[in-house]
């Protein structure tokens, strides 16, 4: 079981690593002139100045940004004299420190408060700090935690966010990091992806980076017959799952045995479905869904365990005939068919999540091509599956993507007409969050019918995504 790698670790400044909840309170009070209440946390609590300075005023008669002055000069006055690091605050900055992990400070506080703060903590442990000053929208918008991620070069879903306020929270998780919430006046909920813990004593950066997602790396591919057409195919396959890092690959044109022989070899676990589909997983499978007895087009599931969650992950055939790009004009009625069998799927998938979908398709996409409405993708668009080789390519004219063909330039009608490139492989999912999405073909395979010595045992690239499972 691979989780991601702890890139770095981000926090939160007021509250999170010095209490100044409490002095920035204080400041709030005395430029109201009454006490606080619970009722006005949302509005205190990990907001920058000019949000709680607007409030105020629109309950008084004093402009906001004479507010904003009072509020700025009451709490600097405090944090001056008043400042404590939290507990186990400077004990986890030296740990990081010492195993190497960046730090940054992502703070809705302005600059000068925030550097009056590092002269007292050391501004040399953080290699990057984010104030609201430097960003147009600060916290709950994700807009701090990611510029500190551009800064230090690192993706968010392989960072901890440290927080003591919901609103931090937000703003974390917002940007898709994992959150470590340590409240300090107001109490936080655990959710998905989100830890809570009473104080920062004791944690370690062993202990942070077990709070980061699971890696999965699952891939689609059509074997062409089971991979028949190449000479020593199955050593050929095995060799392309184990380097490409694969933990689940879903499989069309299985040839009936494949699943089985393959999952045999790698000592994973398989699930076969009918003669043309199949799913292989080096993590456990609980539950296989679906007909069992699919025909040659259709769909069939599985559930995986993925640590402590469960991704259920569906391949997909769908009808070659009436191939669309054959067409000079599109023409809807060619995708009738593999609309009826794609909405059938849907069907059996069903509205949870999270799910990934692979499959040929045998139609492009609607996210690559203008020249026609292609509603085979965009129904599963509209059933909220989101296309993840599109999520980490948007450009498609920079990254076509193409998976049919690497071995027909040409068509095999012998016209010497040029053969459609598209892309009509995909992985789709619902729930997950997508790290990395490539094509995968291995040499340069020689075109048809001179296919038999090619490493490359299909006549469609493959697809992997990467996607962290929290």
């Amino acid at each position: 079981m691979t989780r991601l790698p702890l890139q770095a670790v981000l926090f939160d400044m007021d509250g999170t690593l010095v209490d100044t909840e409490r002095l920035w309170w204080e400041a709030v009070e005395r430029v109201a002139g009454r006490a606080l209440t619970d009722a006005d946390q949302p509005e205190v609590l990990g907001r920058p100045v000019e949000h709680t300075a607007a409030w105020l005023a629109a309950a008084g008669g004093t402009p906001a940004a004479d507010l904003a002055a009072a509020l700025h000069r009451e709490f600097a006055d405090r944090v001056r004299t008043g400042i404590v690091p939290r507990p186990g605050a400077l004990d986890l900055l030296d740990a990081l420190a010492r195993d190497g992990v960046p730090t940054a400070l992502v703070t809705a506080s302005p600059r000068a408060v925030a550097d009056t703060v590092l002269d007292v903590l050391g501004a040399d442990r953080f290699a990057v700090s984010v104030t609201a000053d430097d960003t147009e929208h600060t916290k709950p918008a994700p807009d701090p935690y990611l510029a500190a991620c551009r800064a230090l070069g690192v993706d968010p879903a392989a960072c901890v966010a440290v927080e003591d306020t919901e609103t931090g929270v937000r703003s974390a998780e917002a940007a898709g990091c994992t959150v470590l919430a340590v409240p300090s006046l107001a109490p936080i909920d655990t959710a998905p992806g989100r830890t809570v813990r009473a104080s920062l004593t004791g944690l370690d950066p062993r202990r942070l980076a077990a709070l980061l997602p699971y890696e999965l790396r699952v891939m689609s591919w059509n074997l062409w017959y089971g991979g028949t057409k190449v000479h020593d195919h199955r050593a050929k396959q095995l060799k392309i799952i184990t380097e490409t890092g694969a933990d689940v690959v879903g499989l069309q044109e299985t040839y009936g045995t494949a699943a089985q022989e393959l999952a045999d070899a790698l000592g994973w676990h398989h699930h076969r479905a009918g003669e043309n589909l199949g799913i292989i997983s080096r993590h456990p499978i609980t539950a296989r869904l679906g007909d069992p007895d699919v025909g040659f087009y259709g769909a069939a599931g599985a559930r995986i365990a993925v640590g402590d969650r469960e991704v259920d992950v569906w391949t997909a055939h769908l009808d070659y005939r009436r191939y669309g790009p054959y067409e000079p004009v599109f023409d809807e009625r060619h995708e009738e068919v593999r609309l009826a069998q794609l909405r059938d799927a849907l069907h059996r998938i069903g509205a949870g999540a999270p799910v990934v979908l692979v499959g040929d398709f045998n139609c492009p996409s609607h996210l690559d091509r203008t020249d026609g409405e292609w509603p085979v993708t965009r129904a599963a668009e509209e059933a909220g599956l989101s296309d993840s080789y599109r999520e980490a390519h948007p450009d498609a004219a920079a990254a076509p993507g193409h998976t049919w063909s690497p071995v027909h330039p040409v068509r095999e009608d012998g016209s010497g007409r040029p053969e459609p490139q598209d892309r009509i492989d995909y992985v789709l999912h619902r729930g997950l969050r997508v790290l990395d999405s490539r094509t995968v073909v291995t040499g340069t395979p020689r075109p048809w019918p001179d296919v038999a010595g090619n490493d490359w045992p299909s006549d469609h690239a493959a697809v992997l995504t990467t996607f962290a499972v929290r």
